[in-house]
């Protein structure tokens, strides 16, 4: 994976992704480079357009998380829908009262 955030980063800077370019990246983390992985990631990535790649790449966005102490922001927001269906209940109700009356 380094390999890759190596080539990531060359790219993000606008360097070439070169044999050269990636096993410095890696050396300056401390780590030796292993020669056929940056062979292999080099030459891999040689047809690969990465802009576009990095475009189409799926991109994950959950949901905030509730709050198991229950006093959070998200309690709050939680309460806002139950008040409106409430709201609606009661708004039925006295519709239907009022029918109720005309017909009655």
């Amino acid at each position: 994976m380094e390999y890759v955030y190596a080539a990531l980063l060359l790219h993000k800077l606008k360097q070439n992704i070169t044999e050269d370019n990636v096993k410095n990246v890696i050396k300056a983390t401390g780590v030796t480079p292993d020669e056929i992985r940056v062979k292999a990631l080099v030459a891999a990535l040689s047809e690969v357009n990465i802009d576009e790649a990095l475009k189409a790449a799926p991109t994950a966005v959950s949901p905030p998380a509730p709050s198991a102490a229950g006093g959070g922001p998200s309690s709050a927001t939680s309460a806002a829908p139950k008040e409106e269906e409430k709201k609606e209940e009661k708004k039925e109700e006295e519709a239907l009262e009022g029918l109720s009356a005309l017909f009655g």
